[in-house]
């Protein structure tokens, strides 16, 4: 198989102006005729379009024949050689086998339906087309078929028409619709969905009046199932709107859940499809986690709209920049409409057991790749979540108004257009720069090129901390040393960009003002962030091999602060840091910023287990945990949610990353004699917070989650 490399990247030299289809549905084969409205922009370039597993009946120029052996050949390339110096319109008419094709991409049949899969190259398995992400067209779909076996008949944009046709000779009546979608889009976001289906419908009233029509379609006998998805799309649309100010551009827009469709979700321009897995749930049924996945993956494929569609890829090399960013906006949108530290909590923990295991593995890939074999390989969790964690970092170095300015050029500038992650991160440097130019506050100052470096290479950094505490001046300083280890293909990496967020607590549990030397208190009070980070944080830029803060004022003689650090986790990084048991549980029982507190446990919990499996149980350190777990469960004004994250213990994969020599079962048999132990020495408070937590068993999703997450924890302790 041929390398593809971004080095290697060339604009088409044509511009699609439209692309029309008629795509004919009979029993055993479809017939696909298209036209093509082409231009070309750069005289005596060879159109090269592709098809694969094409039966290719006929091809004209400007409605002159082509014979076939006029087109030149390569793998799946259909080259001409010679085309017009003006615009041209190329007409093809292919034979496809819906059936026969077990590939799951392009046009298929499964489970009595014809339905497509286009991402990331399956529209040349439909027909000849240059296929390619930065090559976008408008699209008008005309489909035909047999009314009784295909009652429904959908595809991208909006429904223009639809009637009878006259029956075939012996055959049943046929019917037909016409799709017209008004916004360009490349053909990976090109569907159609024909079959027997229920439809669910509802409205949507946009910001600025227009009615959407909603509709969600379903295999018979699922539509009970449908109303938390229709709930959360309508929640999505309004939060796209309030957050981000991006309103949907169509009169309808379609969801497609069915059994068999294997790809999980696609977010396909207007005509979403979707496994019923990710859309059909009832309370009755249906797990908190369920519905709160449910309601996430809505939400991406809905964001999708614009940040995918009206905005795309110049080239798959450029996966993240729709993936990450979108994951981002999901996870900003969860967090919103619930429990902002829980789902932070959520997003580091399925960092660290899969995305740092990918990052450390031979698989190791940049978040922007420069060379694959098949770009079905790359929709990973570095694309996606590590992507999203990229875009992160940018909104808490940068401040969320001037993010948010940043994001607006992004749109104004690119609507439309297939673009790149450098589009992207420039589009954030003009917000600062202008943000400097107003002289508003809250934008961190470093370099971007040195920042695109988290695109370019593959790993997960490490962050070494080293404390001086001088005890008579009152003083601390940080020495903090970053390395990123060789992945394959790069052995050698560079500084990044990291923002490290770090904040002080006192031996009371309250916070420590951080004051740089020069600061007063006033202004080291205004540098710290927005309280939401917890109280007092400051963001610390480390952008250097090594560098050294130092924090000063704070009372001589005194005890030295407990360090929370890397709070909210600001930057993707393993954390080497050593901290005393006392101060980790000090951190553990009192930090003000919940995702650190959390950390802190975890680290605790880390080393008890890792003591366990290695057959010495630390039994002080066992005691604090249980000391501060009771605390923990009886703290009045923590959340369920919030207490039942304290006391969770660390995934396997992350306890194996933490092993010198990983033996899993040894591991899995001290988490379950920890939880043992947890549930014996705790079973007064544990019983206390069950009673607690009964009243609100039966309440509606999301009300009561975390006192069910917080039961079920409550349950495992005391049974073990």
């Amino acid at each position: 198989m041929s390398v593809v490399r971004l080095a290697d990247y060339r604009p088409f030299p044509f511009r699609l102006e439209r692309t029309d289809l008629t795509v004919r549905l009979f029993g055993e084969e479809a017939l696909v005729e298209s036209t093509l409205s082409l231009a070309p922009l750069a005289a005596g370039e060879p159109l090269v379009l592709r098809g694969e597993g094409l039966d290719l009946l006929s091809l004209g120029l400007d409605g002159r024949p082509v014979a076939l052996d006029e087109i030149g050949r390569d793998g799946d390339a259909y080259i001409l050689s010679s085309t017009p110096a003006q615009p041209f319109r190329l007409t093809s008419v292919v034979r496809l086998h819906p059936r026969a094709n077990t590939s799951l991409e392009g046009l298929y049949a499964s489970g009595g339906m014809v339905t497509t899969q286009c991402e990331a190259e399956g529209f040349r398995r439909i027909t000849l087309h240059p296929d390619r992400p930065d090559v976008l067209s408008l699209f008008q779909v005309r489909i035909e078929a047999e009314r009784g076996l295909f009652p429904v008949l959908l595809s991208n944009g909006n429904c223009i028409e639809q009637g009878i046709l006259p029956a075939l000779a012996g055959g049943e009546e046929r019917h037909y619709a016409v799709w017209d979608d008004p916004f360009p889009k490349p053909s990976y976001l090109f569907a159609l969905v024909a079959g027997v289906l229920e439809e669910v419908r509802d409205t949507f009233t946009t910001a600025s009046g227009r009615t959407v029509q909603l509709r969600l379609h379903v295999e018979p006998g699922d539509a009970p199932y449908t109303a938390h998805a229709i709930s959360s799309l309508k929640r999505s649309m309004a939060w796209d709107e309030t957050v981000y100010g991006l309103e949907y551009d169509l009169d309808e827009y379609n969801i497609v859940a069915v059994r068999h469709f294997n790809m999980g979700a696609m977010e396909n321009k207007s005509l979403n499809i979707f496994n019923s897995k990710l859309v059909l749930a009832d309370a009755a049924t249906a797990t908190d986690a369920e519905l709160e996945r449910i309601e996430s993956v809505i939400a991406h494929e809905y964001f999708h709209n614009w940040t995918g569609n009206r905005i795309t890829c110049r080239d798959w090399f450029q996966l993240s920049l729709k993936e990450g960013l979108t994951v981002f906006r999901d996870q900003s949108f969860t967090a919103d409409l619930h429990a902002p530290a829980l789902k932070r909590i959520e997003d580091v923990a399925m960092l660290r057991n899969t995305q740092f295991r990918e990052d450390a593995g031979p698989t190791a890939h940049p978040v922007q790749p420069d060379h694959y074999q098949a770009i079905d390989n790359f929709y990973t969790t570095t694309i996606y979540e590590k992507g999203a964690e990229v875009i992160r970092m940018l909104h808490t170095l940068l401040g969320p108004d001037t993010f948010m300015r940043g994001m607006a050029i992004y749109v104004q500038r690119h609507d439309g257009t297939a673009a790149t992650c450098d589009d992207f991160v420039q589009a954030m440097q003009d917000a600062a720069a202008k943000a400097g130019d107003s002289d508003q506050s809250g934008t961190s100052e470093f370099c971007f090129d040195q920042f695109r470096r988290w695109y370019h290479q593959a790993g997960t950094p490490r962050l070494e901390l080293q404390r001086h505490w001088d005890e008579d001046r009152g003083r601390l300083s940080l020495t903090i040393r970053q390395h990123t280890p060789a992945t394959p293909g790069q052995p050698d990496k560079l500084p990044l960009v990291i923002p490290l967020a770090i904040g002080a607590v006192d031996q009371a549990g309250e916070p420590l003002l951080l004051q740089r030397p020069g600061e007063t208190a006033a202004s080291a009070e205004d540098a710290s962030l927005e309280h939401s980070w917890g109280p007092l944080t400051r963001l610390l830029v480390i952008d250097q091999a090594e560098q050294t803060v130092v924090f000063e004022d704070f009372e001589p003689h005194s005890h030295p602060p407990a360090l929370s650090v890397l709070r909210r986790f600001s930057a993707p990084v393993q954390l080497e840091f050593e901290r005393t048991h006392a101060e980790l549980l000090h951190l553990l029982s009192c930090d003000g910023e919940p995702l650190a507190r959390w950390d802190a446990g975890q680290e605790l919990l880390r080393q008890v287990v890792l003591c366990r499996a290695g057959g010495a149980a630390d039994e002080a350190l066992e005691d604090g945990l249980v000391a501060a777990f009771e605390r923990i469960l009886l703290e009045g004004t923590l959340s369920d949610g919030n207490r039942c994250a304290l006391l969770t213990m660390p995934g396997l994969v992350e306890l194996e990353a933490a092993s010198a020599e990983p033996d899993p079962p040894a591991l899995d048999l001290a988490r379950r004699t920890l939880q043992t132990r947890f549930g014996e020495a705790l079973a007064e408070p544990l019983a206390a917070c069950l009673e607690r937590c009964r009243p609100q068993w039966g309440l509606p999703w999301p009300e009561g989650v975390g006192d069910r997450q917080l039961t079920g924890l409550v349950w495992a302790w005391r049974a073990a």
